[in-house]
């Protein structure tokens, strides 16, 4: 069972959601600057890696979390993902691809241009951490949600 977290550059949103999910990131409080710069992959992806799903680690349900960057071609990305795992043989019930594109503050934004696109990460990255601590309790009420479904999900199976 493999569950994707979606965002634009692969970089922030969806990082934090599966930081979250994974327990790397605290799901009772908005954590420190610092704790960010410490999870995997997060404010680092390279865009040629855009569309490549990530391995984040696997959840207390069997999940196998992921995430990955779809640029501006999100209405191809997740068509192919679906694709693509039904060719490898894995039923659809055994995937979830997941929206991780909350509304952000436009400091995430700027921030994450300056790090990702211009080079600027000692700029850019302090910038999006403080963003996206101002939206936080957005990305725990994603999370959630999804793991609600995923529970719920598990007691229907």
């Amino acid at each position: 069972m493999k569950l994707f977290y979606c965002c634009y550059g692969g970089a922030h949103t969806s990082v934090t959601c599966a930081c979250i999910h994974l327990g790397y990131l605290p799901d009772d409080r908005i954590p420190a600057a610092s704790e960010f710069l410490s999870v995997p992959y997060y404010d680092k992806m390279e865009n040629r890696d855009l569309g490549t799903p990530v391995f984040m680690g696997r959840d207390e349900m069997g999940w196998d979390i992921y995430i990955i960057g779809m640029k501006n071609v999100k209405q191809l990305v997740i068509p192919s993902m679906k694709s693509y795992l039904n060719a490898c043989g894995v039923e659809q019930k055994g995937f979830m691809l997941i929206n991780a594109l909350v509304e952000l503050h436009p400091v995430t934004s700027i921030g994450g241009v300056l790090s990702r696109r211009f080079g600027i990460v000692s700029l850019g990255r302090p910038m999006t951490v403080w963003g996206i601590r101002k939206t936080y309790p957005k990305f725990l009420a994603l999370v959630e949600q999804v793991k609600e479904n995923l529970r719920v999900r598990q007691e229907l199976s």
